[in-house]
């Protein structure tokens, strides 16, 4: 039987489903819409517009382009609204939310007639939380990332959102940058329309979207501001009118595990956001696809990091554009990829490769001979702290730390941290550990961005610039130091971080790939046994937060929830 499209599609049960249609119509048309319009394929347009939202402002124009390209190849473009995340405006963290997002817009696009969607988002966790609702709904679909904003400018400095704002907020804490200085920065780090324009999550992100094949070539790395970002709209609203008419591909047909593989290089070859790890499990869960931290790890070994922006480098999300762009960084790396994996567009992975523009001279994105790092900007760490599992974002770390043993100093949770972690008599020293807990998933709750707490004030303003430091809380892909994350299973739900002393010893060992609590293994049991899980935080016992706390998994599956497995046809 073939399958209903455009309104009637998915018709609201009444009982009649010829009564219902013919009500659908009456009631489209009390908008305006003429018979033609109406018998056309329906491509639904996702508008994450909010004014908490600051990367979205420009929606707007974006939707606009994106219902010429729709009307232009014969489709009827419907907008519809779904949660929008801006990530600084969000409390407790943005990470909380991305599920829901996700639900909401999974269930949308089932519930509505449409035949097709374009999924346009940008900040942080909006387009990992798009790209689980396609997994899931598996719709035909088109990702349109909003693309990143230009840099700023203060005294002859570049600036970038928030790389550069984390530097100097640190040079401010240390006494060395006035408060007139950083309040002139704070009007320039974010100047224009679009994301943060470093290697951040929002970047990394729109890189994936390229390389999974779910969006055009260019559509992660335009900056928002040019025209060929609303160019690029209208032709994913074309694309997406040709794939309702064809009712495919499916996101299921171009997310393969080939393309998870290829996301998983790239994301290692750009320097890209931890964070990333993370959604691109969330994502792969949605289809019963397994992430390996294992697999992941060894295509660090292989993959060099050959993008030089921040905060692994020098540069910015534009220069990166103008230089090629991800299917340049794909030419030089594609002898780790698999090229035969599909793309929305209808080309496979080497037709988009082979395309890639060819730029003389520039050095943002560097050859194999001449890399940023030998290796993939992160590594995956295993030991007697971190049984399932730990990241680190070497590639942005102290090479220096990178080997190192030293005394752990504990901070119980973030409120822990914030009452004792500038105090004066802090009992610490640079070349000790710092280990924050109870920041996880259920923790926190919601994994915050709090992995890259900062240096204690004693310690900053006596010029120390990085310390190794060990949470179960996540960072911004927009951050720097040594730096490990996602240690999993998280201190709430008992895993080992929360048998951590100040005073013990922690060893880290990158190379080896190594985190080890050096305590006896009686000792810790010891400690064990005494353990008392921490009270879940503050209106857990309902709504939303309750069903997080409930449902939640771990870094290692995606921060998912545990019902949101692969949806069943």
């Amino acid at each position: 039987m073939t399958e209903p499209v455009g309104l009637a599609r998915g018709l609201t049960n009444y009982g009649d489903p010829d009564f219902a249609l013919y009500l659908r119509r009456s009631f489209a048309r009390s908008m305006g819409y003429s018979t033609d319009l109406l018998a056309r394929p329906v491509i639904g347009i996702a508008d994450t517009f909010s004014g908490f939202n600051n990367c979205h402002r420009h929606f707007p124009e974006l939707i606009e382009a994106v219902k010429r390209g729709v009307l232009a190849m014969g489709g009827l473009p419907l907008t519809f609204p779904t949660i929008s995340l801006g990530e600084v405006f969000l409390s407790p963290t943005s990470l909380m939310f991305r599920n829901l997002m996700a639900i909401d817009t999974e269930e949308m696009i089932r519930a509505q007639p449409m035949d097709s969607v374009v999924l346009i988002g940008g900040c942080d966790k909006t387009l990992p939380a798009q790209l689980m609702a396609a997994a899931s709904a598996d719709r035909p679909a088109v990702v349109l990332p909003v693309g990143p904003m230009l840099v700023g400018h203060f005294k002859g400095e570049v600036l970038g959102a928030c790389t550069d704002c984390r530097r100097l907020w640190g040079q401010y804490r240390a006494g060395t940058f006035s408060e007139a200085d950083i309040e002139q920065v704070s009007e320039r780090l974010a100047p224009t329309k679009g994301t943060c324009m470093v290697m951040g999550t929002a970047s990394t992100m729109g890189c994936i979207v390229e390389t999974l094949g779910m969006g055009l070539p260019g559509s992660g790395s335009i900056p928002a501001t040019h025209s060929d970002r609303l160019r690029v709209a209208e032709a994913s609203g074309k694309l997406a009118a040709e794939m309702a008419k064809k009712q495919g591909p499916r996101p299921s047909e171009i997310m393969t595990k080939a393309a998870f593989r290829n996301a998983l290089t790239v994301l290692q070859a750009i320097g890209g956001s931890t964070n990333a790890l993370v959604h691109l499990t969330a994502v792969a869960r949605r289809l019963g696809i397994e992430i390996d931290l294992e697999e992941f790890d060894a295509i660090g070994r292989k993959a060099p990091v050959l993008v030089d922006l921040k905060p692994s480098g020098d540069h910015y999300m534009e220069h990166f554009h103008w230089a090629g762009g991800n299917s340049r960084l794909m030419r030089e790396i594609r002898g780790h990829l698999d090229e035969t994996c599909r793309t929305v567009a209808g080309r496979s992975l080497k037709q988009v490769i082979d395309a890639a523009e060819i730029v003389p001279n520039q050095t943002v994105i560097r050859t194999s001979a001449n890399p940023i790092k030998q290796t993939g900007g992160m590594a995956v760490l295993r030991g007697n702290l971190a049984p399932r599992g730990a990241v680190i974002k070497h590639a942005a770390a102290s090479p220096a730390l990178l080997t190192h043993t030293g005394r752990a100093v504990v901070f119980d949770s973030l409120e822990d941290l914030a009452a004792r972690g500038d105090d004066p008599n802090l009992d610490v020293k640079a070349e000790d550990i710092l280990v924050l807990r109870n920041a996880g998933p259920k923790g926190a709750p919601g994994m915050p961005e709090a992995g890259s707490f900062p240096i204690p004030m004693k310690l900053a303003r006596a010029g120390v610039k990085d310390m190794i430091r060990i949470s179960d809380a996540r960072m911004s892909g927009t951050a720097f130091g040594t730096i490990v994350l996602h240690v999993a299973p998280e201190a709430a739900v008992g895993g080992p971080l929360a048998l951590v002393k100040t005073g013990d010893r922690i060893s880290l060992d990158v190379p080896k790939r190594r985190l080890e609590l050096l305590v006896g293994a009686k000792e810790l049991a010891a400690r064990r046994k005494a353990w008392k899980a921490p009270i879940p935080p503050a209106g857990s016992d309902r709504g939303y937060a309750g069903l997080f706390q409930k449902e939640v998994l771990q870094a290692d599956e995606g921060v998912d929830f545990d019902f949101l497995g692969p949806a069943k046809s």
